[in-house]
Order: structure tokens, then C-alpha cells, then sequence
């Protein structure tokens, strides 16, 4: 399965298999094994070491972070704690990808994956900035929230709460 993981202003493409009672996480050219137990409702603990490796097991809790949507975690690594936010790959639409420009023209936000509209968080008219919230789409019992890729105005937006869409449907539209 890929994901995308962002982390601070980074957006890193993920691909987790599981073999057996472990996870092979690739990131980039470089693979973990992860062996993942969840020890609260929204709470998990990993032990990560690289593949092959004898190198030592690494610790990382890993919470849903309070006040924030599905999705978005406090990662726990060597005393400090890391805000990610984890989608299904394109789940960030055309925000920058690690050290890429955010691009031009206009930001049409589309639904990741077939779901309903939970939220929609602009209306047309607004301004709003790289990352802010625009629309909480329900998808697999998760919610995800589309953020804007760079700063702009809401030109036009084609959902309501409630509504239920297919995936590439245009949700809105920033330019």
C-alpha cells in the first residue's frame, strides 16, 4: 500500500508490504522492518530497524493527535515529538513533494478516493494559505482533510457537507 507521509514542509512517498507479522516500510531507496502494536485506542508503539541490518531496534510511539483530523499523528522519537500527517498517495493533491515548487495556475482539490463530505471548510471568496484546511472528506471511516497547496482565494467550490462524491471528482477550486 503507498502513502504519503508530510512531515515539517516535507511530503514523502511511502510504500508498506507486510511479510509475515511485520511491515517492510520503503522510503525512497531505504527500507525499515517495522513491527507495529497498537496499545491504545488511538495510540501504537513500533520497534523500526533497517532491512538486513544488525544494527540496534529504534523506538517510536506514534498517537492521533488531539484536535486534529484522522490521520494526523504526534510521532514520539528521541524526546521529541514530530506532527505528521499520513494520506492514501495523492492524498496531499498537488501540494510541493520534498523540495519541489508548489507549481501554477489553479488548485483544483479532488476527492482522493470515493467518500462523503464531512466538512467543507472555505467558502468562495475566502483567502487562504499553503496547508490551511479546505474540505474533510469520509472515506474507509477516516477523515481526511485536503489542504491548499500555496496560498490563493477559494474561486469556486462545487460540494456541501454531506454530499457524497467519487474519486477525482473536483471538490473546489483556488487560484
Amino acid at each position: 500500500m503507498r502513502f504519503e507521509i508530510a512531515a515539517g514542509n516535507n511530503i514523502h512517498t511511502v510504500t508498506i508490504a507486510r511479510k509475515g507479522a511485520v511491515l517492510h516500510v520503503a522510503i525512497g531507496d531505504r527500507t525499515v522492518i517495522v513491527d507495529a502494536r497498537r496499545v491504545g485506542e488511538m495510540a501504537w508503539s513500533l520497534l523500526v530497524a533497517p532491512e538486513g541490518s544488525a544494527e540496534p531496534v529504534q523506538g517510536v510511539d506514534a498517537a492521533l493527535a488531539a484536535h486534529r483530523t484522522a490521520g494526523d499523528f504526534d510521532v514520539h522519537l528521541a524526546g521529541r515529538t514530530i506532527p505528521v500527517q499520513v494520506r492514501l498517495a495523492g492524498g496531499f493533491g498537488r501540494q510541493k513533494k520534498a523540495g519541489a515548487a508548489a507549481g501554477t495556475g489553479p488548485q483544483r482539490i479532488t476527492a482522493p478516493m470515493p467518500g462523503k463530505i464531512a466538512r467543507v471548510l472555505v467558502t468562495a471568496g475566502d483567502e487562504v494559505k499553503a496547508r490551511q484546511g479546505l474540505v474533510v472528506v469520509e472515506a474507509m471511516k477516516m477523515e481526511n482533510e485536503l489542504r491548499a497547496a500555496r496560498d490563493g482565494r477559494v474561486r469556486e467550490v462545487s460540494v456541501v457537507e454531506g454530499q457524497s462524491v467519487d474519486a477525482g471528482a473536483i471538490l473546489l477550486v483556488v487560484e
